[in-house]
């Protein structure tokens, strides 16, 4: 597995996922070999109408050997949603690269994340 050449990227496919943050931390992109997660939004909205819930945005660059922080139990305010990576902050997820989530409070939170697979295979 080498890293992907984005001079010799044969495809970009957009994408988006969406689901459920819960209190068990969950990697909701695991990047494939040959490809690359181009990151254009994290957006987290509270469905919870009066409870404030925090949550915790974490990338891997080592197949999930360890975890850095991209948000780090970031309030998001009842019935409010947040941008954690958007237009002026994108990020790219090399092969194995993982994004990961967690809430302080379950089903309170959901994620929409909008991307590009870049694949050079």
């Amino acid at each position: 597995m080498a890293t992907p050449n984005l001079v010799n990227v044969t495809s970009i496919t957009p994408f988006t996922i969406a689901g459920v943050v819960t209190t068990s931390a969950t990697d909701v992109i695991d990047v494939a070999a040959e490809k690359v997660h181009k990151i254009n939004s994290v957006i987290i909205s509270n469905v919870d109408g009066s409870n404030s819930a925090d949550v915790t945005v974490e990338i891997s660059v080592d197949n999930g050997s360890n975890y850095r922080n991209i948000a780090k139990t970031v309030a998001v305010p009842a019935d409010a949603s947040i941008t954690i990576i958007g237009k002026d902050n994108q990020i790219y997820l090399d092969e194995t690269d993982l994004l990961r989530l967690t809430a302080s409070a379950n089903s309170d939170l959901e994620y929409v994340i909008s991307g590009e697979i870049l694949d050079d295979a």
